[in-house]
């Protein structure tokens, strides 16, 4: 029996066992594409290829140097940038456990000896030492391969959780610009309003001087005219909560951007129908929690590792004398060869204890990554969803727009011939006011999505990569 144990612990040791489940990327249930419903979004023509840099496509050079001034000072990347580099540093130092360590030490001592105690010649004596001196952990049983494995696993997580920081700031900032130049349209469109109103309330006090209109009617103006302004006043306060927040997103304290325009921002090519759902395998979030997964189920062999004996050893080289010029001298020199077992009898249950704690941290992490992939495709799929929905809107919206401003211009003739109230024109300017914002709020949720899009596929789309992950 005795043989048939060193013979076992010979092969396992030739073999470089390691004790611990191996990684295995774990099978997530989902379909094999979206619905068709759903993804069957029409190109907006041009080349069907989305860059790692989506936000270019725009065409709009205000927006790439707030995306160059948001990865170069925004705060939350830095700090992701920092954690990144400890975590490297954390991978290096478990590698660096693999091998032996070698020190330099030296002493010098003096010291009195006991004449009653100490041998005949006893009294003050000096000792003086150098020596280099080792220490080695034999890993037999994986300890400190899955450690470095689970560091790995760590560092990769947090270069994800980086690229995670950035997809996030670079949608941040996109969503925050165009909601900057949605505003600016609104503005423009209220100040036409607000001086079509000031200008109908003018004409309306010098008929009502001139005995050709009512008091109601100029009343009805002035009330009018008063609420496109405060609408003004509220949306140039919405502007300036936008540019702060654009500041803060690129370390730009007190931005300042002039006003711009909406409609003229391309929309950038939507992907074909039935994208690939293995697509998200890219997301850096799903990495993310891969990774951790994987790091997770390293952590069980090292605390299964934990159950086994510990071997290692010890080792020392150098000189000692009693003056300091002899310690390199042949006849002063030193050394020593060790060999240690700690071998785990009675703990109480501690590490098992903690072997369990490891396989149910790796069951939370995989609970986590089995949740990210049905999080990213619920996020592709409301992201075509709210992309389809929003340019399917447009035709309508931009006939509801044409017609109401039609009634309007007929509304206006029939007032100023004199065969509708005024209050029929007053409708009419209310509906063709909201018919444009509508084609405002229409145009900025195009964009949205389209961002939202971008992030849901972990930054862009390539037929190469659809017909790679197909």
């Amino acid at each position: 029996m005795v043989k048939l144990t060193l013979s076992a612990l010979a092969a396992a040791v030739l073999a470089g066992c390691a004790v611990g489940p191996d990684y295995r990327r774990p099978d997530v249930d989902l379909p094999a594409q979206y619905r068709a419903d759903a993804a069957a979004v029409p190109a907006a023509g041009g080349p069907q290829e989305v860059d790692a840099q989506w936000w270019r496509l725009f065409g709009d050079p205000q927006l790439d140097a707030l995306m160059d001034a948001a990865f170069a000072r925004n705060t939350d990347l830095q700090q992701a940038v920092a954690r990144v580099e400890q975590a490297e540093a954390l991978l290096r130092e478990a590698r660096a456990l693999q091998w032996p360590s070698l020190d330099l030490g030296g002493s010098a001592v003096r010291a009195r000896s006991s004449t009653t105690t100490a041998a005949p010649g006893g009294g003050v004596a000096n000792n003086f030492r150098a020596a280099l001196s080792t220490a080695f952990e034999l890993d037999f049983w994986g300890r400190l391969r899955r450690a470095s494995e689970a560091a790995r696993a760590q560092a990769l997580a947090t270069r994800y959780a980086h690229e995670v920081v950035r997809q996030t700031v670079a949608g941040l900032v996109a969503q925050s610009y165009f909601n900057l130049r949605a505003l600016d349209e609104q503005i423009a469109l209220t100040r036409e309003t607000l001086k079509t109103r000031e200008e109908s309330v003018r004409i309306l006090r010098l008929r009502l001087q001139g005995g050709t209109s009512a008091r109601i009617d100029v009343d009805q103006a002035e009330a009018l005219r008063a609420d496109a302004a405060l609408q003004l006043q509220e949306l140039q306060r919405q502007r300036a909560i936008a540019e702060s927040q654009l500041g803060l997103l690129t370390g730009q304290a007190g931005l300042e951007l002039a006003e711009g325009s909406l409609r003229g921002l391309p929309l950038p090519p939507a992907p074909p129908p039935g994208l690939p759902s293995t697509l998200l395998e890219r997301r850096p979030d799903v990495r993310q929690a891969e990774a951790l997964l994987a790091s997770a189920n390293a952590q069980i062999g090292v605390a299964k590792a934990a159950l086994f004996p510990t071997l290692s050893l010890t080792g020392l080289a150098g000189g000692e004398s009693a003056e300091l010029s002899d310690v390199l001298k042949s006849g002063s020199r030193i050394w020593s060869i060790g060999f240690g077992l700690t071998l785990p009898i009675f703990d109480a249950g501690r590490r098992l204890a903690q072997t369990e704690q490891a396989e149910a941290r790796q069951r939370e992490a995989l609970a986590a990554y089995q949740g990210a992939v049905q999080s990213a495709f619920k996020d592709v799929s409301d992201a075509l969803v709210n992309l389809r929905a929003a340019r399917e809107s447009q035709a309508d919206i931009e006939a509801s727009e044409r017609a109401s401003l039609e009634v309007l211009r007929v509304a206006q003739q029939r007032y100023d011939a004199g065969y509708s109230p005024y209050l029929e024109l007053l409708d009419a300017q209310r509906s063709a006011n909201a018919a444009r914002l509508r084609t405002v709020s229409n145009r900025q949720a195009q964009l949205a999505a389209t961002v939202e899009l971008f992030k849901a596929l972990g930054g862009g789309w390539s037929p190469e990569a659809v017909a790679e992950a197909r």
